[in-house]
């Protein structure tokens, strides 16, 4: 029997490998392949030492992770959360949950990340006073169809009409 379109299993879904110095992961976007609209969902795979992401919160998404083997530290706010198989974790937009998920173990750490797929989105990087901006598709969606995304610094502000011709 064949499935419809908007059914998938995990085994259908290549890894995507990402990497940048301590920012390692395998990502399977499970809610693109099933052709999901407004929820994102995706099996992360961490090696040990490593996080998918710098610490971060968004504007407009709210995610959810429940982590599915391993174990690893959760940077939530100034606390750290040592979690497992089996715990789940929601993360509602806003700076009181900004986050970062190390697998601090000597395993590696596997986990679902759910998220609403809201844009535009704007998110924070309180380490690194950066801020980035998606508009034309959200984080994770399709990147063919961004008309704006950027990662910026946090600077002094400007006028709304500055650098505005007068004329």
């Amino acid at each position: 029997m064949t499935s419809p379109a908007n059914v998938v299993h995990l085994d259908a879904i290549g890894w995507v490998d990402s990497a940048q110095g301590r920012f390692r992961s395998r990502r399977k976007a499970l809610g693109a392949a099933a052709g999901s609209r407004m929820l994102g969902a995706s099996v992360y795979e961490i090696p040990p030492g490593a996080a998918a992401w710098p610490y971060h919160f968004h504007c407009a998404n709210e995610e959810a992770i429940y982590v599915l083997e391993g174990a690893g530290t959760l940077r939530l706010g100034d606390a750290e959360i040592a979690l497992r198989a089996g715990h789940f974790v929601a993360l509602p937009a806003g700076r009181a949950n900004a986050h970062r998920l190390d697998n601090t173990s000597a395993a590696p750490l596997r986990y679902l990340c759910v998220s609403t797929m809201i844009e535009p989105e704007v998110s924070f990087y309180p380490d690194s006073d950066k801020f980035g901006v998606m508009a034309g598709a959200p984080p994770g969606g399709d990147k063919a169809r961004r008309t704006f995304s950027g990662v910026f610094r946090i600077g002094p502000a400007v006028g709304y009409f500055d650098g505005e011709p007068d004329a």
